[in-house]
């Protein structure tokens, strides 16, 4: 018995995944709202009971979507935990898109939830905000860490110019827009660097 009810949970955590992987394929090709649940469960694939068993709800299933890519990295302020790259680069990171040469640009996923779930009290626009919340924390530390003035209030610039660039580039179908966000994060990092020498 107990065997079967180790092949049942593995076959569940396989089912979960297929069904997040479909789903973050068929967001960022067409929307969250324009996905249906049996599209989701048709392209997993598995059978409607499955996947509501593991998501009971529309919103259920975009919530975990959006936790999957902020515990993977896989959004644009991912690079900003990665110890491997020096302060400054990866705030400039922030400007550079994930690349994905399959489908088309897509901005910042919890921008779109937050836009696609507009009520400031559902789960999913809230989580959006807290991750927008961390995203400019994040900034901050490593803005300290460099020993930049001010580095609540740039952080709080530089974090709008890098969603704005995310929207920007989407709308526009321009993966490469970053880099006009970029050359004024730059100049804004520049100016409030200490000055040595």
């Amino acid at each position: 018995m107990s065997t079967v009810t180790t092949a049942s949970r593995r076959q569940g955590r396989g089912g979960r995944e297929r069904i997040l992987a479909a789903a973050a394929r068929l967001f960022a090709v067409q929307g969250i709202n324009a996905t249906g649940m049996e599209q989701v469960a048709e392209q997993a694939p598995v059978s409607k009971r499955t996947l509501y068993a593991h998501f009971r709800t529309k919103s259920d299933l975009v919530l975990a979507h959006l936790q999957d890519l902020a515990s993977t990295g896989r959004t644009l302020e991912g690079v900003l935990a990665d110890e491997d790259i020096p302060a400054r680069e990866r705030i400039l990171a922030l400007f550079s898109l994930p690349a994905d040469d399959t489908g088309p640009v897509r901005g910042c996923p919890f921008i779109d939830a937050a836009a696609e779930f507009p009520d400031p009290q559902s789960a999913v626009h809230s989580y959006a905000r807290e991750r927008k919340l961390l995203m400019v924390r994040s900034v901050t530390e490593l803005l300290t860490e460099l020993g930049c003035r001010e580095p609540a209030a740039l952080a709080e610039q530089l974090v709008t110019l890098a969603d704005g660039a995310a929207s920007r580039a989407m709308v526009l179908g321009d993966g490469d827009y970053g880099r006009h966000a970029r050359a004024a994060a730059e100049v804004l990092l520049d100016g409030a660097l200490p000055r040595t020498g």
